[in-house]
């Protein structure tokens, strides 16, 4: 199973292996888009600053593969505690992906990945 699907939700962490790019793409999508619909849409307050749910990472989704040892692939998208989504690249240093207010945080991921 070349493709790997990891979500990342608080201290819980749920792996799929998948045969083809395109059942990888549509889970994250789904798993996104659930994740999403479930944000808590709170303030949290640390004494010293107050985080907007807009400013928290709710839920990771994080795409990677071909290959298992050294992927060639390694992308995601990060939830927001607002419900909003962003896609990126990249794993240690993660570069925000580039889109437009009509394309989703998906289909942008989709497109970085099948070029």
């Amino acid at each position: 199973m070349p493709w790997t699907v990891t979500v990342r939700r608080g201290g819980r962490v749920e792996r799929a292996r998948l045969a083809d790019l395109q059942a990888a793409l549509e889970l994250v999508e789904t798993r996104a888009g659930e994740l999403a619909r479930t944000a808590p849409r709170r303030e949290i307050d640390v004494r010293i600053r107050r985080f907007d749910p807009g400013e928290q990472v709710y839920a990771r989704i994080e795409l990677s593969g071909p290959e298992r040892l050294l992927p060639h692939v390694r992308a995601g998208i990060d939830v927001r505690g607002d419900g909003s989504s962003e896609a990126y690249w990249g794993r240690l240093r993660r570069t925000p992906l580039e889109h437009d207010r009509a394309e989703s945080a998906s289909a942008a991921l989709r497109r970085a990945v099948e070029l």
